[in-house]
Order: structure tokens, then sequence, then C-alpha cells
């Protein structure tokens, strides 16, 4: 679909989805957001974004899904524009090719990862020289996960998801299999809201307990063998609640949670996917393959995956 030759006028962004290994709601900030203490994981289910740049200084979008709005209420746009405005120049252009393989509303961060993508890509073709924790502070103006997705990796991430703390490891052995019931979405304003209506009794109020939680997420051992172990259970606190609202997210659990070599089951973000995790990428590969047709009976999109120690890469290649 796309010219395979690089030349200075066009680049391809790969943009890696993420999934919650814990998501815990600790209260609510000054400002009205969740204050939140996540860590959140790259994983090889990505979309790819195609940017060429326009003779007529415009931006534009056009995707391969017709799911998704290509105006200027799509975060890849309104990411363009932000970078644009950043270092005041109106006249850089571009046009976009979105090729869509992250299920939408699926708490995979899909298009805050494409947003992401935009940044770094347009950084590189318009050739700003901004370092990556520019675009991290910059992106906070327009999404909460963008900032982890752009250098992505396994993260505590705390505020809104805006504040990161990388987990340094040698490699990333883990693989996954990733379930979504493609006939529903689940919105996280509204699942946010009813986990307060039912749960906001209990928020911390004061800013020294949320470092207290903090503290203690930072204390754990968030290796691949110490998840392996089971030495913690995965925590998201949205599933309690959006399990109600969606059967199909408890259906999705019952199934992973039954499949031989899986280790740890939950929900990522505010659903409705959910994941099981495994000791390897093979593994993962071989139980999806011997029970696609379970899924398949139950209605159900599944992936092998594996964990990447990244988030946005460029090329020059459309696969």
């Amino acid at each position: 679909m796309f010219p395979l030759k690089v030349n200075d006028d066009f680049l391809v962004a790969e943009a890696n989805a993420k999934i919650n290994l814990h998501l815990e709601v600790l209260g609510i900030r000054a400002d009205g957001y969740h204050e939140l203490a996540m860590v959140m994981q790259s994983i090889n289910l990505s979309d790819q974004l195609k940017m060429m740049k326009s003779e007529h200084n415009n931006i534009t979008l056009k995707s391969n899904s017709s799911e998704i709005s290509v105006g200027d209420d799509n975060l890849i746009i309104k990411a363009a524009k932000l970078l644009r405005n950043k270092v005041g120049n109106t006249q850089l252009g571009v046009d976009i090719e979105l090729k869509k393989n992250i299920p939408i509303g699926a708490g995979l961060a899909g298009g805050s990862t494409d947003a992401a993508a935009t940044l770094v890509g347009l950084n590189k073709l318009w050739k700003l020289n901004l370092e990556n924790e520019e675009l991290e502070k910059l992106s906070e103006e327009i999404g909460s996960d963008i900032p982890f997705c752009i250098s992505g990796g396994r993260q505590i991430c705390f505020g809104r998801g805006e504040i990161l703390e990388k987990i340094k490891f040698d490699k990333f052995d883990l693989g996954l299999i990733l379930v979504k019931d493609p006939s529903i979405q689940v919105s996280t304003p509204v699942a946010y809201k009813k986990y307060k209506e039912q749960f906001g009794h209990n928020y911390l109020e004061d800013d020294k307990d949320f470092e207290i939680k903090r503290n203690i997420l930072r204390s754990n051992n968030w290796s691949d063998k110490s998840l392996l172990d089971n030495r913690k259970e995965i925590q998201n606190d949205l599933q309690k609640t959006v399990c109600p609202m969606a059967p199909e997210v408890k259906k999705s659990l019952k199934i992973l949670s039954g499949l031989p070599g899986s280790n740890l089951v939950s929900m990522s973000g505010s659903g409705p996917s959910c994941f099981a995790l495994f000791k390897n990428y093979n593994d993962a590969k071989k139980v999806l393959k011997q029970h696609v047709n379970d899924f398949e009976r139950a209605g159900l999109s599944a992936w092998a995956c594996s964990m990447k120690s990244n988030g946005v890469q460029l090329g020059n290649e459309f696969t």
C-alpha cells in the first residue's frame, strides 16, 4: 500500500498498544481528575501511521477503519496541531494514513498511542529536534496515556497517568493472550464515574496518603519472574465496576483463567479487553492456536502478544 523507499518526505511510525499490569484508583485530585497508581506495559499489537509532508501546509488524516473520525476530534489531528503550535510554524503540513489494528474502545490506549506516534513521527519529519521528555510534557494537554505511549516499555504511572517512572529490565520474556468482544466498547469516563459512585467513600483525600500508596507500588518487584511466581495479584480496581456493566468481561476472564499455562488474568484499563499472562510469547501463540475455536464460539477476538521495551518506533515500511 505504501512506497518503501526512504526520503525526507515521509516516514512510518509504529504505535504500540498497552495493557495495565496494575490499576489502582486512589482518590480525587484538586483538579477533579482521579489520582491513579498504575503499572503499564507496551505490547506488540500496533497501529501504523504513514506521514507524508504536505505541499499545501494542511494536516489531513485518512484511515482503513470506518469506525473512527478523521476530523479535528481525532487525537492524531489534535497532536499534529499541538506540535505545530508549539513550534510556532503554521506552514508545516502533513498527510497521515492510519492503518488501524488496535481495537477501538478496548482499554488498550489505541487513540493515545496513535497521538504519541504522531508527535514522535512529526518531530522527525518536520526536523524539530525536540527531546522525548518535551514531547511527553506537551502531550499531557490532550491525553493522560500519551506520555507513556511515547516511550513505552514497563513503567509505573501516577497522577492521571502522565507522571512516569521507568522500570528497567534487561529483557521482557512474558507473552499474553489478549481478548475483546468486538460487539462492545466501554466508556472510560462512565467507568470512572460509576466507580466513584460505588467506592468513592473509600477514597484517600491527603497527598501524604497518596504517597504511601505510591511507595508501596514502587517497592513491589515488577519483574517477569515476580509476576509469574504470583507473589502479588494483578489489581485493576475498575474491573469490579465494569464486570456488572459488561458481562462480556466476566466471560472473557473466565475463559482466560481456564487456559493451560495461564498465570495471571486481568482486565486492561477500563476494559473491555482482558488478558492472561504466559511465561513466553511462544507459549501464548501455541495456546491461542489450540483454543482459537473456543474464542470464536464465545464471540471473542483474540491475539497472542509479546511485551515490548519501547513505545513508538519509526521506520520506512508499512506492513
